[in-house]
């Protein structure tokens, strides 16, 4: 197992990261986490070897084999079958079945074998090099965006080969969901350095902002403590009689830290633009169906309704026909067969991977939100800009300079310029990361209108779609019902000959209150000395503040009257109270925190027992 020691990395003066710590344990499975250019990638490449650092040290045992998810695609075979096989060991160059069952897995067919790999979509070349990496045997996975350009299928089933991976992963990915089905670790770049906890993305974020809350409560304590100081020192220095006691005060004042103030990321913050509509029924879709080649239909005799507010999600394999469907039904293309009926009064805004290409990359990107409709002018189209993560100046840069996730940012923004009660979003979590694909999430779940979405996203599906139109066994077929009633209904093909998941007995109604009761008041039982502790050390605090309070009018008074003895008196007794005062602040956080854990552990428990 890896281990990285006082690491640090800088370029062209900025620090990237500072005196990183961390130590990979057996079988650990770790999800890595950061905004877009936090340094990731950059992390990768030094354990790798591909990158330098400034200071530091990385251990890596001998013969401990890390294998890395290659984003360059460089083929040099006419097969894909020889193409996979070129990383086998000599003695194994004919040993096909260990690749074929690789290839297998990631939805390759037969006759795909003996294809060309560079005929392949950009996916399908990005699973042969993820073949071609599994195929090597490695003991530790570096997987950059594994899940980029991965249909469904391909992603369960990827999933399920992390999971029983024998060796160590890390593992960057904006889909939350699927971070989370596989991590035991969750880590990121925090201010410059690494944060690792145990359990997923949820339990890390809690963790983080439980320490940021404690950061801010010792700061506000400890100014107000230097504020004391400080008032001290300017009451007492002048006097003879006080001067040395307001030395004293003074170096302690100058022996403290100060704690600065946190930085904090900047998070993607917007609404949908609503248009109104008196429509019960927003579009009608009767018989449709369309292909490029007349021959081989993409779907037909696809039939759905879509409601005032109903959210539906296209899924299936790639290059199935799932973008072609959406463009399709957007206007993009033209009516081959059946009928779309739109209501008078609907409104549509359209993200797809060809608006985000029709971009003016002359303009700016105020210009190009600006440009979605004359009722937007600069002052709102700037507003909207800083929604997105481009602030001030940031808002006058060119759509030319901008990176994919920075363009994909800039088209929602005018989307959001654009009222509508009908949104068509294709893959609108591409290029986005965490922060920003659950700020998209809450934006759609508050939009009160229509949605038609592509996504490979289990936990859009999840959180979002009502209904279904898949694409499978070779049409379009629309489903009434969510991802998971999908899942259990019908599934994929793939799965069918997979060997099913043992399922939980179900426990019924009274077993179900029975067995909650008893985890509550195990948690309860639990917390209870905690829960003492956290309201014993408010109320002394409290009552302590009072007192010190007290005291310090006595003690400026005894100042003013000149009585020694007296500020003496007062001055130790003050000294005593507010070192208790830390004492308790400290006892506080550790009680709270112990509380914390126990009701987190106990939700988990709790929500187990309703699945």
């Amino acid at each position: 197992m890896i281990q990285l020691t006082n690491l640090s990395k800088s370029f062209g003066g900025q620090t990237v990261f500072r005196d990183v710590n961390l130590k990979v344990g057996k079988n650990w499975k770790i999800g890595f986490v950061g905004r877009n250019g936090a340094g990731k990638s950059t992390l990768f490449k030094m354990i790798l070897g591909e990158e330098s650092y400034d200071s530091g040290e990385i251990a890596i045992p001998k013969n401990y084999r890390i294998g890395a998810l290659k984003q360059h695609l460089v083929f040099t075979e006419k097969s894909v079958r020889e193409e996979c096989a070129l990383v086998l060991p000599e003695d194994e160059q004919w040993n096909f079945y260990k690749i074929e069952k690789l290839l297998f897995g990631l939805g390759f067919s037969e006759e795909d074998l003996d294809k060309d790999p560079l005929s392949f979509s950009g996916g399908y070349q990005i699973r042969i090099n993820l073949v071609k990496l599994l195929a090597t045997e490695p003991n530790m996975l570096l997987l950059d965006e594994p899940t980029n350009y991965l249909d469904l299928p391909s992603l369960r089933w990827l999933e399920r080969f992390i999971r029983e991976f024998d060796g160590e992963v890390i593992l960057i990915t904006h889909d939350r969901a699927f971070m989370d089905a596989v991590s035991t670790h969750t880590m990121g770049v925090q201010r410059k350095s690494l944060r690792i906890t145990s359990g997923d993305t949820h339990k890390y974020y809690a963790t983080l902002a439980m320490e940021d809350e404690t950061y801010e409560k010792t700061k506000a304590n400890q100014e107000k403590k230097r504020k004391e100081l400080e008032e001290f020192v300017a009451r007492n220095k002048a006097r003879a009689s006080t001067a040395a006691m307001a030395q004293s005060k003074q170096k302690e004042l100058d022996k403290m830290e100060e704690l600065g103030e946190l930085e904090n990321e900047a998070d993607l913050s917007f609404s949908f633009n609503y248009a109104d509509t008196p429509a019960k029924v927003v579009l009608r879709a009767e018989e449709l169906g369309f292909g490029y080649d007349p021959r081989k239909p993409l779907f037909e005799r696809l039939n759905f309704t879509l409601e005032k507010g109903k959210k539906i999600a296209i899924i299936g394999k790639n290059g199935r026909g799932k973008s072609t469907l959406l463009n399709y039904i957007a206007g993009e293309l033209p009516l081959q067969q059946g009928m779309l009926s739109f209501h008078p009064s609907t409104k549509f805004a359209h993200f797809g991977q060809t608006n985000i290409e029709r971009l003016n990359t002359a303009a700016t990107i105020v210009e190009e939100i600006a440009s979605m409709s004359k009722e937007v002018g600069i002052p709102q189209a700037r507003s909207i800009a800083g929604g997105m993560m481009f602030p001030g100046e940031l808002a006058d840069k060119k759509i030319e300079v901008l990176s994919g996730g920075e363009r994909s940012r800039v088209m929602l923004g005018k989307i959001i310029a654009t009222p509508a009660n009908l949104l068509f979003l294709d893959e609108p979590t591409n290029h986005l990361d965490m922060q920003s694909i659950d700020a998209l999430a809450d934006a759609i779940e508050q939009f009160e209108g229509s949605l038609i979405m592509v996504t490979h996203s289990e936990m859009l599906l999840r959180r979002l779609a009502d209904a279904l139109i898949i694409f499978h066994k070779g049409g379009a077929e629309y489903f009434e019902g969510t991802y998971d009633e999908f899942l259990e209904k019908i599934g994929w093909e793939e799965e069918e000959g997979s060997k099913p998941k043992k399922k939980k007995p179900k426990i019924d109604y009274k077993e179900r209150k029975r067995l909650r009761k008893e985890l509550i008041s195990e948690r309860n039982m639990l917390r209870q000395p905690y829960t003492k502790t956290v309201t014993s050390c408010e109320t002394k605090i409290e009552s302590n503040e009072e007192e010190i309070a007290v005291l310090e009018r006595k003690l400026a008074e005894a100042s003013v009257a000149g009585d020694n003895s007296a500020m003496i008196e007062y001055s130790t007794m003050l000294g005593k109270l507010h070192e208790e005062v830390e004492q308790l602040f400290a006892s506080l956080e550790e009680a709270t925190e112990k509380e914390e854990a126990i009701t987190v552990e106990y939700e988990e428990k709790l929500t187990a027992l309703d699945v």
